[in-house]
């Protein structure tokens, strides 16, 4: 039995709980704002990331933001656009914005639910886990565009590929 599966047996479960079970099962700490939404930190090999989940009963979506500051120079942020359009060009799920305002570089996902489907733990656990994988892949090539003499497409070079087959 996978460890996604022991906590659920009900089938009508909240997404958020969900969540929470998976944050609870990984020792994350988290912070339940409320009913539909929870915030909780993740560590990774390049920095910590926030991830914010929330559900939307009006579009039945399940939206994750997993984000880091990020306070580019102002004369690189063209670059750091450039990147972020390449960036997008490589991802199958979701996509990076950079919030300017707030300093946060973003990755979205929205997993739509819609006609009363239900979310399944391993569905949430992997879109938890793509998330932060994104922005440990992607990560490097920001920083390079923006604080290194990389031009966008050569920090591109630097985002670690997926791998395919065995060893």
């Amino acid at each position: 039995m996978a460890s996604t599966e022991q906590f659920f047996e009900c089938t009508d479960i909240h997404p958020i709980d969900i969540v929470e079970n998976l944050a609870t099962t990984r020792d994350w700490s988290f912070d339940r704002m409320d009913h539909d939404q929870i915030a909780m930190e993740v560590e990774g090999a390049w920095r910590t990331y926030s991830l914010t989940l929330a559900w939307s009963d009006y579009d039945e979506t399940l939206r994750l933001i997993c984000s880091f500051d990020m306070e580019p120079p102002a004369e690189k942020m063209s670059a750091l656009y450039e990147t972020l359009n390449l960036t997008n060009d490589r991802l199958w799920t979701g996509s990076f914005s950079m919030w300017a305002e707030q300093r946060l570089m973003v990755y979205r996902y929205g997993l739509v639910l819609a006609g009363g489907a239900l979310a399944q733990p391993e569905q949430i656990d992997q879109m938890m886990q793509k998330g932060v994988l994104a922005c440990e892949k992607f990560y490097p090539a920001f920083q390079l565009a923006c604080w290194g003499d990389s031009a966008p497409a050569e920090a591109m070079n630097v985002a670690i590929s997926d791998a395919y087959g065995r060893a």
